[in-house]
C-alpha cells in the first residue's frame, strides 16, 4: 500500500460539527473565516471553495447556499446565481493559471459517486494538455504542484480583477452579478 504524509487533512477531521446536522458547505456559508476555509469568492447567494483534495490546481467547486442534494430542488434564481458564478469562476481560473480546458460537472445522488450528496455543488477542474501522465495511472500516485494556500492567492487576486468585486471584511472577493 502507498502512504501518503498529508498533515494539512488533520484539520479536516477535528473540524467542529456544526448545528445545520453536520453539511460542512451550509458551514462554509455561514463562517466568516473565508481564507481558512478556503472560500475564495461570494456573491449573494452562492460561493466559490477551494477543492482540498484537488484533481489539478485550481480545482474549485461553485456552492449554492440553498442546502439541498436535488436539482430541481434549487430555485431558478439560486441556480442562475451558481452559473453565473461558474462562468466568472472560469474567468478567474483563465487568469491565474491560464489552462488548456476544463471539467465541470455536479454528482448527483449518491450513486453518482461524490462524497457530499446533500449539498448541491458544481467542480470547476482546470485541465493541461498532457497532465495526466505515467504517475497516476501506473505509479498510482497523484502530484499535487501547488500548495492550497498559494492557488487560494493566485485566485483571490485574480476574481478581484473582475467587474463588480470587492474584498469583503472576511477576506473573500464578494461579487455583484
Amino acid at each position: 500500500m502507498d502512504q501518503v504524509f498529508a498533515p494539512w487533512r488533520i484539520e479536516w477531521v477535528e473540524r467542529e460539527k456544526t448545528e445545520n446536522g453536520g453539511c460542512v458547505f451550509c458551514s462554509f456559508d455561514e463562517d466568516d473565516t473565508d481564507r481558512e476555509n478556503r472560500v475564495v469568492a461570494r456573491s449573494e447567494n452562492a460561493y466559490v471553495l477551494l477543492n482540498n483534495y484537488p484533481y489539478s490546481p485550481g480545482h474549485l467547486m461553485v456552492i449554492p447556499g440553498e442546502h439541498t442534494g436535488s436539482l430541481p430542488d434549487v430555485s431558478e434564481a439560486v441556480l442562475l446565481e451558481q452559473a453565473l458564478l461558474q462562468q466568472r469562476s472560469v474567468r478567474a481560473l483563465n487568469r491565474a493559471f491560464d489552462p488548456d480546458g476544463f471539467n465541470t460537472g455536479r454528482n448527483l445522488g449518491t450513486g453518482a459517486g461524490g462524497s457530499i450528496g446533500d449539498h448541491l455543488h458544481t467542480h470547476v477542474v482546470p485541465r493541461w494538455e498532457g497532465d495526466t501522465n505515467f504517475m497516476p495511472v501506473i505509479g498510482e500516485t497523484k502530484v499535487i504542484v501547488e500548495a492550497l494556500s498559494e492557488t487560494y492567492d493566485r485566485l483571490h487576486a485574480a476574481f478581484l480583477t473582475q467587474d463588480g468585486a470587492r474584498q469583503s471584511d472576511s477576506g473573500a472577493v464578494t461579487l455583484t452579478l
